[in-house]
C-alpha cells in the first residue's frame, strides 16, 4: 500500500497517510483539521548491483534458461569424479 504525504496550510505540520491508489485523498489536517497539500515525494525503490536487468534477463528467453539448466544437470549427472593416482 503506498504512502503519501500531505502538509497543512494552516499549521505547517506534515504527516504521512497509509492509502490504497482508488482511496479518496485526505482532504484536512489530522492535527488542526486544516485543508492539506499532497506533497510530491522520492520513491524508496532502488535498484543495486551492476545492472540487474542486463545479468539476469536481458536477452535470454525462458525456452533458452530451461535447455540451459538441464543441459548442465545432466552434465553433473554423466561425469564421473576424478580419481587421483599415487605414482
Amino acid at each position: 500500500m503506498p504512502i503519501y504525504e500531505y502538509k497543512c496550510e494552516k499549521c505547517g505540520k506534515e504527516f504521512e497517510v497509509f492509502q490504497g491508489i482508488s482511496d479518496p485523498a485526505v482532504t484536512s489536517c489530522r492535527f488542526c483539521k486544516g485543508s492539506v497539500r499532497k506533497q510530491v515525494s522520492l520513491s524508496s525503490f532502488q535498484l543495486k548491483g551492476s545492472g540487474w536487468y542486463v545479468t539476469d534477463y536481458g536477452g535470454k528467453k525462458p525456452s533458452e534458461q530451461h535447455q540451459d539448466q538441464s543441459s548442465s544437470e545432466a552434465d553433473t549427472k554423466t561425469s564421473s569424479p576424478e580419481t587421483k593416482s599415487d605414482d
